[in-house]
């Protein structure tokens, strides 16, 4: 099984892709599938939080692997009124909400009550499949140029 231990800058061209959801994309252990069907396993340090193209590689650094975020089923807020926006993130911040915040949007996993909730402070949000990036936590380590000594032990998963 291949073993994926530490990130890399993208230089190199990769030799096979992995599409990961958020839930999978923030665990330091895990065993997946890359996308041409080659079982491997993840053994980054922790908190760890993985981002789309990214890339990762073994000790020996002999085949390299880009992340391909998931489309998952989200809500989008796109709003141009500034304070609208800063009030939304503020209110979803507050309820402790992963939130992928850029120019003119916000963006968190889909939950029709927090839907509602901001349909209710005027703005419009909107049901989609998109990739989601949210913003890493204050505890959350950076990935690049991180290298580790590991176990290789696996939790046993339901997501395979």
């Amino acid at each position: 099984m291949l073993e994926l231990t530490q990130i890399i800058d993208n230089s190199r061209k990769p030799d096979g892709y992995v599409t990961l959801s958020i839930d999978q994309r923030v665990r330091s252990r895990l065993r997946v599938t890359l996308d041409d069907g080659r079982d491997t396993a993840l053994f980054l340090p922790r908190g760890t939080l993985l981002r789309g193209g990214d890339r990762l590689t073994s000790d020996d650094g002999r085949v390299v692997v880009e992340i391909i975020a998931a489309k998952e089923k989200v809500t989008t807020v796109y709003c141009r009124d500034l304070a609208g926006l800063a009030r939304a993130a503020y209110h979803l911040g507050n309820r402790h909400v992963p939130l992928q915040v850029e120019s003119g949007m916000l963006r968190y996993l889909h939950d029709h009550v927090l839907d509602e909730m901001l349909r209710q402070m005027g703005l419009e949000p909107v049901v989609e499949q998109a990739a989601f990036e949210p913003e890493a936590g204050a505890y959350q380590q950076a990935a690049h140029g991180h290298r580790h000594a590991h176990e290789h032990t696996l939790p046993h998963t339901s997501d395979q």
